[in-house]
Parts: structure tokens; C-alpha cells; sequence
């Protein structure tokens, strides 16, 4: 191909998603053939991890601007699809779904607040951190406010929050390896882990980001093809968001016909940890508009304090396409996220709607447990029956199962061939792993440059900094994985907890940075370390048993954190001396979407 790599990516990236969709055909064929359903998973996740790998390994650079943030010069559409890549983690793709079956449509408040933090994302701070030039968000505000001590503590943030969120990331990989692999989930943690590091070592945000160009293409197929295919199949029409009313109500009338009965304490005793049963479709969680709206608020303003978001736009090539990438973001995300609660939705139809092939309500307990799919998911213990009322018929209240299998059983359930399930777990495979590049290397980032160069060694040479950062990529993925093989909190409440450290601490530090010229050192200070240690402090209060207040719940804390942050930060700086002129004037600069960034070629 004539030209550079930059004007080739939509042929390199056609001919990708063409190369991987033949290799879909080709699954398809040996499925027909006789290969198994374990033989097919493999391929399937080792194919496209190799893919990622290679990709890795020919964006590896030993300049400083490449490895921290692509060489500016990621297109706005491209820069689009990696963000939504890096967005939409195992969370997006294992959990959301699972999250809406088993917990109600209260749970959308999710999707609310992921999507319209972007908005915030877009208005406040994106554009602006791009124009200010930095390579990391505490780069920013270690500059924008001045003094180590700032910086410091928003790399601290940032660790918090990001580990928070990785070990959930590879929680997820280690959940579809240890599947598709049939090894034990603690040792398919760190498969999912040395899988990460291919993509992430040796290239840095420049391998990161054309990796996840690649693992955006294969999750989007991935969960699109089983619910148009499910949904046609089942007559809800081929393009089922239309449907959704209509599907609810059907689940309500089939809960209401089949009854439902409270488990006593006792049965659930039987329960494998971590299974659900199936629960109204509208349950009561977050019923009440303020708790519905208080978790959507809280993940907007997550989102626009997250630091491995804020890292994609720093790659863009002007404010403008900063700005842009944004809007392309918002596009790929909506693919999936409109397509979560249909999953759902179709999900639980397949298992209790009598009139298809494939619902198991009303069948014996021990036809249940003779089929297939159902033998699968029971020994990667993510589903579970028993007959607790004795009439060896399966009721509502008898089946139980993990929300990480919603959607990686679904396909089998809906009786779709087993490479469509093989299919979901690449990725599941390729969302986790690409929100976990993304969240090592914000942290390893941060450490290397705003630690080690900016603090303790500023006369560190590239080569020395690089290989900080990649010896870090190493460490903090390994404790990652150990945490995550722990199994400490499932995968949707460690991500929504990461939200709520990121906007304890940095969200109005970030904002008022650059918008209000009078805040100071002294205020960012006191709003990333009161807010920080007030949002932790609420949560372990209310893990421990307290009864939270105001509504704020161990989901939602970060609403109290920020607001401490935001008051502290508030008060402190109007106490103490206003920022010298020449902070005041860069701040002015950094509102003005025209011109060169601020910090040019300080790095």
C-alpha cells in the first residue's frame, strides 16, 4: 500500500475486519465438520489474542511522544473506536447485561450515566486537557496548579481508582479463559494477564491504541450478531430495540403465570456463592428517582474523571479533533449499549417463555440438568438448579445463575451454533483486555513520567524512563491479577467503585482547573486528599454496616467524596493566595481552542 500508515487505516482495518469475519466462516465450516465446542473456544480467543499481540509487537517505539501518547496523530474516527474499545470493559460486555436480568431496568441508570458523562466529557474537559499539551492527567494538574505535592496526589488518585477498575478487567479475562480454556479461574487470571501485556509493553499508547482499533471490530460483531440472530430467531424482528416494551411485558406476564416464591434462607444455603435466581423484571433496584438519578450522576461524573478516558484524547492531533473524537466515541458506545437491555431481555425470555424450544420453566429438574449447555455452565459453577419444593419440576425460584454468564451463555441457550459462542468469548475477551491495557498503562504512565522523570530523576533519558514504565506495566498487572484471582467483589461493583474514587478525588480538581483561574495549589490539595479519603471513608462505613444518609449508598459514594472535594477546594483556595499571573493567563490559553498547546515541547 502507497502512503503512510495513518492515510491506510481504513484499508488496514477493512481488510482486518474482512480477514475476521472469513475466519468466522472458516469456524462455522469446522463446526459442521465435527470440531468441538472446547477446540472451537480455543481458537477462537488464541486467534484473536495473537492478532492483538502482533499488532503490539509492530507498534513497539522507543520515542518518549509515541509510547505516552501515539505521536498525536491518531484520526478522529480511529481515536473514536480505541476510546470506545477502552470504555466499554468486561463490565460493558460481561456485566451490563447481567446487571439489567437479574437487578431490573433500574439498573440502565448505568448506561445513563456512562453515556452522558461524555457530555461532560465533551463541554468541560477533553478539548481542553488536549490544548493544555500534557501526557497524563496528573501531568496536567501538577502544572496547572504547580508543586510535586499536587502531582503526587493525583497520581495516588489515579492509582486508586485505576487499580480498582483493572483487577475487574482481568477478572473478566480470567472468567472467559478459564471457560474457554477449562483451566481453574485463579490460574486463568494470569493467562488473561500475560494477554494484556502483549498488547501494552512494548508500544505503549501507540500499540494500545491501534490494538484496541482491532478489539473494538471483533466485541461490536461479537455482541450484535447473537442479538439480532436471537431476536430473529425467537420473532421479535430482526432489529428488536423496537421491541423492548412489548418483550418486557411478556417476561411480566410469564412471572406472574409461573409464580414466584421467596427461597427460604435454608435452600439458599445450597446456592454456589456468587449465583442469582431470576427476579422481577422490575425490581427495586434503584426504584426511586433520586436513587436512579444519583447513580447516574455519579457515573457521568466518574467517567469525566476517569484518566485512562482522558489519555485518548491527548493522542489526537488538534483541539478540534479532540473534540470530534468525542462525538465519534459516543457513536461506538451507543452500538453496544443500546443493545444491553435486549440482551437482557432476550436472555431471560429463552430460559422462561414455554412456547420456544428453549425455555427449561415447567421441565423436569433432571431433563434440566442433563442438557448440555446447562452441564457447561454448572461446572464453571455460573449455574446452578435444585428442587427445593420437591415436585421435581424446575420452578422460577430453582434456577439459578452468575450475571457474568447472561451473556456468554446466552447464544448456547438460544440454540445457536457453538461458534457464535465462541465468538462472544473472543469478545469478552478483546472488551476486557482492552480496558485493561488502557488502565496499566494510565497508571504505569503517571508513575513513570510523573513520579520517577518529573520528581525523582528529571534528568532521566527516554530509554531509562521507557523501561520504568514497562518494568511498572509488569508489577501492577501482577498484582492485579492477584487481587482479581481473590474474587474480592464482582465485576460491576469494583468498576462502579473506581467511578466513585475517580470523581472523589480529581473530578472538580480537573474542572476547576480549567475553569475557575482563582483555584490554587493549596485547594486542589486539600479536594483531592479530603475528597479522596472522605469517599473511601464512606464506603468502608457503609460496607461495615453504617446506614448511609441522603440516599448515598456503597455504589454511589463518590457523590459525598466530590462534594468534600468540592467544598474543600472551594473554601481553601479563597483562604489562601490567588495563582500568580502567569497561571491565570495559561489558564485563559487553555479555553482558547485555536493555537499551539500550552506545555509544547516541555516533555
Amino acid at each position: 500500500m502507497k502512503g503512510n500508515f495513518i492515510d491506510n487505516l481504513p484499508k488496514v482495518y477493512g481488510i482486518y475486519t474482512g480477514g475476521f469475519l472469513a475466519f468466522i466462516i472458516i469456524m462455522s465450516i469446522a463446526e459442521q465438520m465435527g470440531m468441538t465446542a472446547k477446540t472451537i473456544g480455543i481458537c477462537f480467543v488464541a486467534f484473536t489474542v495473537a492478532i492483538y499481540a502482533i499488532i503490539g509487537y509492530l507498534s513497539r517505539t522507543a520515542q518518549a511522544d509515541a509510547y505516552y501518547v501515539a505521536g498525536r496523530q491518531v484520526p478522529t474516527v480511529f481515536n473514536g473506536m480505541a476510546t470506545a474499545a477502552d470504555w466499554m470493559s468486561g463490565a460493558s460486555f460481561v456485566a451490563m447485561a447481567g446487571g439489567i436480568y437479574f437487578k431490573g431496568y433500574g439498573y440502565m441508570a448505568l448506561l445513563v450515566g456512562w453515556t452522558g458523562g461524555y457530555v461532560l466529557v465533551a463541554s468541560l474537559l477533553a478539548p481542553y486537557l488536549r490544548k493544555f499539551g500534557c501526557y497524563t492527567v496528573p501531568d496536567f494538574i501538577g502544572t496547572r496548579y504547580g508543586g510535586n505535592l499536587s502531582r503526587f496526589l493525583a497520581v495516588v488518585v489515579l492509582t486508586v481508582a485505576s487499580f480498582t477498575y483493572v483487577t475487574a478487567q482481568i477478572n473478566a479475562t480470567g472468567t472467559i479463559a478459564s471457560v474457554a480454556l477449562d483451566i481453574p479461574f485463579q490460574y486463568a487470571v494470569y493467562v488473561g494477564l500475560v494477554s494484556i501485556l502483549l498488547c501494552s509493553m512494548l508500544g505503549g499508547m501507540r500499540g494500545v491504541t491501534w490494538t484496541q482499533v482491532a478489539q473494538y471490530i471483533v466485541l461490536i460483531i461479537a455482541y450484535l450478531l447473537p442479538v439480532f440472530w436471537i431476536s430473529n430467531k425467537m420473532g421479535a424482528g430482526f432489529f428488536p430495540h423496537f421491541m423492548l416494551a412489548d418483550e418486557v411485558s411478556r417476561i411480566a406476564e410469564l412471572e406472574a403465570q409461573f409464580g414466584f416464591v421467596k427461597n427460604s434462607a435454608e435452600n439458599l444455603k445450597e446456592v454456589p456463592k456468587g449465583l442469582a435466581g431470576i427476579t422481577k423484571a422490575h425490581s427495586a433496584v434503584n426504584a426511586t428517582p433520586w436513587a436512579f438519578i444519583s447513580l447516574a450522576l455519579a457515573m457521568m461524573m466518574g467517567t469525566a474523571s476517569l484518566p485512562h478516558v482522558m489519555m485518548r484524547y491527548f493522542t489526537t492531533p488538534s483541539v478540534k479533533a479532540a473534540r470530534k473524537s468525542v462525538g465519534w466515541s459516543l457513536f461506538f458506545i451507543f452500538l453496544l449499549y443500546s443493545s444491553a437491555p435486549m440482551l437482557a431481555t432476550l436472555s431471560k425470555l429463552s430460559l422462561i417463555d414455554p412456547t420456544l424450544s428453549t425455555g427449561i420453566i415447567g421441565k423436569s429438574i433432571a431433563e434440566v440438568q442433563a442438557i448440555d449447555w446447562y452441564q457447561n455452565w454448572n461446572q464453571a459453577n455460573l449455574m446452578f438448579v435444585s428442587d427445593f419444593n420437591g415436585n421435581g419440576t424446575l420452578e422460577l425460584n430453582e434456577f439459578f445463575m452468575g450475571g457474568k454468564a447472561v451473556v456468554l451463555a446466552t447464544p448456547e441457550i438460544a440454540g445457536l451454533p457453538y461458534v457464535i459462542s465462541g465468538l462472544v468469548a473472543a469478545g469478552g475477551m478483546a472488551a476486557a483486555m482492552s480496558t485493561a491495557d488502557g488502565l496499566i498503562l494510565a497508571i504505569a504512565n503517571a508513575i513513570s513520567h510523573d513520579v520517577y522523570y518529573k520528581i525523582i530523576d528529571p534528568k532521566a533519558e527516554t530509554a531509562k524512563r521507557l523501561v520504568v514504565a514497562r518494568v511498572l506495566l509488569v508489577v501492577i498487572g501482577f498484582a492485579g491479577a492477584t487481587i482479581a484471582a481473590m474474587e474480592i467483589q464482582g465485576i460491576l461493583g469494583s468498576v462502579i467503585w473506581a467511578f466513585d474514587f475517580a470523581m472523589s478525588g480529581l473530578f472538580f480538581p480537573l474542572v476547576l482547573g480549567v475553569w475557575w483561574k482563582r483555584a490554587n495549589r493549596e485547594g486542589a490539595i486539600a479536594g483531592m486528599a479530603l475528597g479522596l479519603i472522605s469517599g473511601a471513608g464512606y464506603l468502608i462505613w457503609v460496607r461495615t454496616g453504617g446506614s448511609g444518609f441522603l440516599g448515598i449508598t456503597q455504589l454511589t459514594f463518590g457523590i459525598f467524596g466530590s462534594f468534600v472535594s468540592l467544598v474543600s477546594m472551594v473554601v481553601v483556595s479563597l483562604m489562601t493566595s490567588e495563582p500568580n499571573a502567569a497561571t491565570q493567563k495559561m489558564v485563559d490559553e487553555v479555553r482558547v481552542p485555536s493555537g499551539k498547546s500550552i506545555l509544547g515541547k516541555q516533555h
